[in-house]
């Protein structure tokens, strides 16, 4: 059965009680990954994969959450400032589609926007350079997503 596609605050009830979540910066070319502790108080970064194709990238993502014992998903969802959904937000929904099919565990979609552009200026506050940035900036900005995420789900 595929896995259900949910706002955080629907997709919670839907979370066993105690297991890390796996959270997704979606990019065009990489896919930041960070996980969450057991007990789902802290993000912290795993990698960022660099994208081929939503078969490879799944494979690569169900091996990750099996070998982390998760639960559940977060993925950022890219909305607009003004709330609408463009081209980017399709796309990660598209993704959460294809990999609902391949998974029963909850999907979360988590607002993240701006996500990327408060992450880059923590970057830049540390003086890390820009190649650094660029090598980095994917799976901060899943950690920001997922600790958002946490935060969120600590006051529910």
């Amino acid at each position: 059965m595929p896995a259900v596609i949910l706002p955080l605050a629907e997709a919670a009830a839907l979370f066993l009680p105690r297991g890390a979540l796996l959270g997704l910066d979606l990019g065009t070319k990489t896919i930041g990954v960070a996980t969450s502790d057991a007990d789902r108080r802290l993000a912290t970064g795993v990698e960022t994969i660099a994208r081929k194709t939503v078969t490879a990238d799944a494979k690569l993502l169900l091996g990750l959450a099996l070998e982390r014992r998760c639960v559940g998903w977060v993925l950022g969802l890219p909305i607009n400032m003004n709330g609408s959904e463009g081209p980017r937000a399709q796309s990660a929904r598209a993704f959460a589609r294809n990999l609902a099919k391949l998974t029963d565990l909850p999907i979360a979609l988590w607002d993240e926007r701006l996500s990327t552009v408060a992450v880059e200026r923590e970057l830049i506050a540390t003086d890390m350079s820009r190649s650094r940035r660029a090598a980095v900036i994917d799976q901060h900005a899943a950690i920001f997503i997922l600790q958002g995420a946490l935060d969120r789900l600590a006051r529910l």
